[in-house]
């Protein structure tokens, strides 16, 4: 009985140390902010990393070489009293199967990252909760990466996270904190906000999108260390949802998410395929995101 129990005990504490989801890296850039003393920056990314590194944020159970690999850059614009007003990078990546190569996933810039913060203070978030700006938009994210993660391995895999996203939106919009902290949540502040990403990826109108992201990572990516040719053809053949995504809403928010983050490796595929996919590639993606055109100029070259 006792060495049962110590076996039992011991999947617990085994569990415990592999719950965790994320290996954030987290970074702050306070060059902006004049004066000596950057300790508080200092210890706000530990803190930062130690909530997006140490909390549990699902039911699943990661190895530490599972964990989504993700990092978060953070430049102070402004800090008057307890208020920082900053600018936030995040981008997430995931290894591709058969190969050493990882691909991006994300490759999101939130321009009103702002929030209250005082040294020490405890970055708590409580489900269904609004505690404090911060810890709100912090949540938001590692949902965002984990819903990108499980999409890319399964169809339509990231909804419930999509889901808790979407609660937290909700749960901003309502919470009483200052109007600067406000930016990102509200529904016509912006069409390149938190809540119009979270709106994109659950509107039904953008199910083919996260079908195609799927099949662009586990029949694209994944395939090609096998069969590069197939891999590609499949990449290549569900690039015109992402223009009928466009066309049918030009300020759709999550087709200019998914160029953020693939531009360069879309120009990588298809520098080296075939003539025919090269033009209607270079077509397709010079349509949709006409300011990346000397990028996509690339894939003729």
């Amino acid at each position: 009985m006792r060495r049962l129990a110590f076996i039992l005990w011991s999947c617990l504490i085994a569990a415990g140390c592999w719950a965790q989801e994320l290996n954030c890296t987290v970074s702050i850039n306070s060059d902006q902010i004049e004066g000596s003393n950057k300790q508080i920056f200092e210890t706000l990314k530990n803190s930062i990393t130690e909530y997006m590194n140490q909390s549990r944020w699902t039911n699943m159970v990661f190895a530490e070489q599972e964990k989504i690999e993700c990092s978060m850059l953070i430049v102070v614009k402004k800090v008057e009293g307890n208020m920082f007003t900053c600018e936030m990078t995040l981008q997430s990546r995931r290894p591709v199967y058969g190969t050493t190569y990882t691909t991006p996933l994300m490759n999101f810039k939130d321009n009103y990252f702002n929030f209250t913060y005082q040294e020490y203070d405890r970055l708590d978030y409580q489900q269904n909760q609004f505690t404090t700006n911060l810890t709100a938009m912090l949540a938001y994210y590692c949902y965002l990466v984990i819903g990108h993660d499980q999409d890319s391995f399964q169809r339509m895999g990231g909804t419930p996270y999509f889901n808790l996203c979407e609660d937290i939106v909700n749960a901003c919009q309502s919470a009483s904190m200052e109007s600067v902290e406000q930016r990102g949540w509200l529904a016509f502040d912006s069409n390149r906000n938190r809540y119009a990403l979270i709106n994109n990826l659950l509107d039904e109108a953008f199910r083919k999108y996260r079908n195609y992201y799927y099949e662009y990572h586990r029949l694209g990516l994944d395939e090609m260390a096998s069969n590069v040719t197939n891999g590609r053809a499949r990449i290549a053949e569900g690039l015109p949802t992402l223009r009928e995504a466009y066309r049918a809403r030009p300020a759709t928010y999550v087709v200019n998410t998914f160029l953020d983050a693939k531009a360069e490796e879309l120009v990588d595929i298809f520098s080296k395929g075939t003539d025919k996919e090269k033009k209607e590639v270079y077509e397709i993606l010079t349509d949709i995101d006409p300011t990346r055109i000397n990028t996509y100029e690339k894939i003729n070259k």
